[in-house]
């Protein structure tokens, strides 16, 4: 396989410490050549980490795309609102590209972009990393050998951990929905993804409830200041106390496991005594109950599929843990599964119950193994001059799932036609290949 040339737009959580470290385990595959990120700290150590010359880091991606082109392929790993943007930009100058999720809130910039992608003939492959975890392979695969017959129903849940929530939807970049994203979008894509995968079928009808009921002003403990670190009272009797998730929780803190993606959204290169100082200051530090964040912690979801397949999908912000869970039924049988305990169990009507373990060293990257095979999968597939599994044409579909669903959830759990819905917006016919 060609070695392919890559380029880093946004230098965060996903783009220098997801990706670009597969240029390192897998040199053969991927070569990183140049980066954009609006943050110094993050560009300067993305520039020590990968060696990479100073005409080659750029602290804007308007001013990285400006140049002429640098590379085989670029990732876009900025905020939700830009990534249209600076997908458009990439395209104009002949990369194909790595998009994050979510593409974009609004139908009619989904489907500016496909239509520009394919005008110029460029490959985007969305970042719907779910589909090439070992765990939804070998369920998709028990699906297709007929394992439970005719699928008829299904329920799955994506269960967010309470630090999760507050790190991310209360606390974080995907707060506000005006300045990102809904949160069924933004974390909840990749599950109407599945849904769409696993049942070969686009979506009919969606219907959806949900609210942002616990998260508010109105459930500020008593003398609890806007600061977790400014004296706090409650302190002690606080889950969401920012330096217990960031420092000295079992599972969670600095003191337990040392810096983790949570540490490294705080800031550039945690140590204990700088998160101890940042956190005073920073957005990470605030009352969970003292934000300025307006998206849900629980939304439930009806989905009727096109080939009559119906739904139960649940997300909830309120877990100790993160987990996604699934149960298949059909004519012949059901299947369970939680994908971090990476285990299916198919029960054969009348038969015996069969247990399947996915193989953990499968599951070396990030997303239960998925970050790592959709990269090797996209790699493969530039290399074979085929589509990758998470072309945009395809992924698009989930996106117009969940901005149906939110629709549904602000109008009292309308009931929404998603060919109607996604007409009024934008033409989605023939989206799915």
């Amino acid at each position: 396989m060609k070695v392919t040339t890559v380029v880093i737009a946004g230098a965060g959580g996903r783009g220098r410490l997801t990706y670009a470290p597969y240029s390192k385990q897998f040199p053969d595959e991927m070569k990183l050549v140049a980066a954009a990120e609006k943050i110094p700290e993050r560009l300067r150590e993305i520039q020590r980490e990968y060696a990479l010359s100073e005409e080659h880091c750029f602290s804007s991606v308007e001013e990285m795309f400006a140049r002429p082109r640098l590379a085989d392929m670029a990732f876009i790993c900025t905020q939700d609102k830009d990534h249209v943007r600076h997908a458009c930009l990439a395209l104009e100058k002949g990369y194909d590209l790595l998009l994050e999720k979510p593409v974009s809130d609004d139908v009619a910039e989904c489907r500016r972009l496909l239509q520009k992608a394919e005008e110029l003939g460029r490959s985007v492959t969305v970042c719907h990393v779910l589909r090439y975890a070992p765990f939804y392979q070998k369920l998709k695969k028990l699906l297709e050998e007929g394992a439970v017959g005719r699928i008829i129903s299904i329920q799955a849940s994506e269960n967010v951990g309470y630090w999760h929530q507050a790190h991310s939807f209360v606390r974080g970049n995907w707060r506000n929905s005006s300045e990102t994203s809904p949160m069924i979008l933004q974390k909840c894509c990749h599950d109407m993804d599945l849904l769409v995968w696993l049942t070969g079928s686009r979506c009919q009808r969606i219907s959806s409830m949900g609210s942002r009921s616990y998260f508010r002003e109105e459930n500020v403990p008593q003398g609890a200041p806007r600061y977790c670190l400014e004296g706090c009272p409650v302190k002690e009797d606080c889950p969401y106390d920012a330096e217990k998730i960031y420092v000295t929780d079992k599972v969670t803190g600095y003191d337990a496991k040392g810096a983790g993606w949570l540490q490294n959204a705080v800031m550039v290169k945690p140590t204990r005594e700088g998160l101890l100082d940042v956190l005073q200051t920073s957005p990470y530090g605030r009352c969970v109950f003292r934000c300025d964040n307006d998206v849900v912690d629980n939304q439930s979801i009806t989905l009727e599929m096109e080939n009559g397949v119906t739904v139960g999908f649940h997300m909830c912000g309120l877990n100790r843990n993160n987990y996604r869970s699934i149960h298949i039924m059909g004519t012949r049988g059901d299947i369970t599964g939680n994908l971090e305990e990476e285990e299916l169990v198919l029960h054969r009507f009348g038969g015996e119950e069969e247990t399947l373990r996915i193989n953990a060293a499968e599951t070396a990257s990030g997303h239960s193994g998925g970050d790592f095979c959709m990269l090797h999968d996209m790699f493969e597939a530039r290399d074979q001059g085929r589509a990758a599994l998470t072309s945009l044409r395809q992924s698009l579909e989930s996106h117009y799932m969940a901005l149906a669903a939110e629709q549904s959830r602000r109008s009292g759990g309308k009931r929404i036609l998603l060919e109607e819905f996604v007409n009024e917006n934008g033409s989605i016919r023939n989206m799915v290949e």
